[in-house]
């Protein structure tokens, strides 16, 4: 199973980062392929796709959304998101066709099991600058219209930067005082929130834990430290709805972070299909027993 994931999360990072690779408003025509991508793949597991579009710096830009209906409380949703757009001058491979790619498996993997509440999964475009903190952020935009519409999203689950794992002393680095905490080794993944919702935080890392052994830490922290917010989970936060971020540290660990070296070659596929399938099971555990 492990093997068969992980080639096909290899597949979709190579098509992305490698086929499609740097998409944004100034690469519009590689920004829709990847739409395109997306909605292809999502309609051979016999899904239906929503757009949610709008015009950024021009360009015509889509956030990207299906629905796993739950089978007794359809009205309560677990939102998983990522976005497929890349920074300038990357081809974005762990930022963030890695949580893409997770995003499309997961639904691939949840569309299996009997959901008692609802998963939505959605792709967001333009959470790289220049619209990151701005209304033309994709999920600023899509959560703002979700608050609108008064959908009870119980958590929202941001997959930001997830495939690269080190394993030698001191690989891993943290704001000021967390190293006295956290392992120096970069093993694990992140589950991420702000001290508002650690309650959430806490229910998502028991569901991973009980689904999984790959190693997860946990932090619920303040929001103004560089990185704690740097993802589509903070639009959800404005919107107050609870958030939290599964990361593997981006720029804390990875050396490539927003330059030209964010290829494929440089993720650990295998450690991120056991990441993908742990967090399939916490959806699956929270999606039964709620929040």
């Amino acid at each position: 199973m492990n093997e068969n994931l992980a080639a096909r999360l290899r597949c979709h990072v190579e098509h992305l980062a490698g086929t499609i690779g740097e998409r944004n408003v100034f690469h519009p025509h590689a920004l829709k392929a990847a739409a395109d991508y997306l909605t292809a793949t999502w309609q051979t597991l016999g899904l239906a796709v929503k757009r949610q579009e709008y015009l950024a710096k021009g360009v015509v830009s889509a956030n990207l959304e299906v629905t796993l209906p739950g089978q007794e409380r359809p009205e309560e949703i677990l939102l998983l998101g990522a976005h497929y757009d890349s920074v300038q001058g990357s081809p974005g491979a762990n930022d963030n066709a890695s949580g893409v790619a997770v995003l499309l498996e997961l639904t691939r993997l949840l569309k299996t099991f009997p959901l008692p509440r609802s998963v939505r999964l959605v792709a967001f475009a333009n959470e790289e600058p220049p619209f990151f903190f701005t209304s033309k952020q994709g999920s600023f935009q899509y959560a703002k219209e979700a608050r609108a519409r008064g959908d009870p999203i119980r958590l929202m689950i941001s997959l930001e930067t997830m495939g690269y794992y080190c394993d030698t002393l001191g690989c891993q680095r943290y704001p000021p005082l967390f190293r006295f905490f956290y392992p120096s080794r970069g093993d694990f993944i992140a589950l991420v929130s702000n001290l508002k919702y650690r309650r959430q935080l806490r229910r998502l890392a028991e569901a991973f834990r009980a689904a999984c052994d790959f190693p997860a830490e946990q932090a619920a922290v303040f929001s103004w430290i560089p990185g704690v917010a740097w993802s589509d989970h903070l639009s959800f936060w404005r919107q107050g709805y609870p958030a939290v971020m599964v990361t593997d540290t981006a720029f804390y660990r990875y050396p490539w972070y927003h330059l030209p070296g964010d290829t494929p070659d440089k993720l650990d596929y295998p450690r991120l299909a056991k990441v993908a399938q742990g967090l399939a099971g916490a959806v699956c555990r929270l999606a039964k027993e709620g929040l």
